[in-house]
């Protein structure tokens, strides 16, 4: 699995000519890390006197974040899964036209679930951003930078992650699922993007 590897090891095959990881895995893992930004930004609140009225606030942003971080970790390797399904599909027999029936049924299935994979990736991140922007003015202010960090990858994450959609519904033939993808993908940047374009905002006027 690839979130058994450590950095060093992630890094290097993600820079050879492997395959997978690819950015989809890349794209969930900014989403987590975010996720796991905004869940330490919680815990260094914690027990702050000036922060009492917030406590019960940060304690539930605190346990969705660290999950999260935690479903978009396991996305890592969701994503390179998907991917395999595509490659496995285009390996099946073509010799007769009942093989090349199963072979394209195959294809459409794996297209599907590669679309599917980050689009899961794309609306978790979503929630980490949302989550963010819930937390301004209620977490300590030493952690500024963190929270700012913390909006930066679960955008990019969501962003690469709808990249990785839309590269794989132009071969889908079912034109209503892939309606329905690109609106939802639409909405959610969308609203991603005005969410991080709040906590930017905010960020900057109370770096200090």
């Amino acid at each position: 699995m690839l979130i058994e590897m450590d950095l060093k090891e992630f890094n290097a095959t993600l820079g050879s000519d492997a395959p997978a990881p690819g950015g989809g895995s890349v794209a969930a893992l900014s989403g987590s890390l975010g996720a796991e930004l905004v869940s330490m930004v919680c815990n260094l609140s914690f027990g702050r006197e000036n922060l009492a009225a917030h406590q019960s606030e940060l304690a539930a942003a605190q346990a969705e974040a660290a999950e999260l971080g935690r479903e978009l970790l396991l996305r890592v390797d969701a994503d390179t899964d998907a991917f395999t399904l595509v490659m496995d599909a285009f390996r099946m027999p073509k010799g007769t036209d009942e093989e090349k029936a199963a072979r394209a049924a195959a294809i459409q299935v794996g297209y599907k679930e590669a679309v599917e994979s980050p689009l899961t990736t794309a609306r978790q991140c979503l929630a980490v951003l949302r989550l963010g922007a819930s937390l301004q003015g209620a977490f300590n202010a030493n952690a500024m930078s963190d929270f700012g960090v913390a909006a930066l990858m679960a955008h990019a994450g969501l962003e690469g992650a709808v990249m990785n959609v839309r590269i794989n519904t132009p071969v889908i033939k079912d034109q209503d699922f892939v309606n329905a993808v690109e609106a939802e993908v639409a909405r959610m940047m969308d609203e991603g993007t005005s969410l991080k374009e709040e906590i930017y905002r905010y960020v900057y006027e109370n770096l200090s």
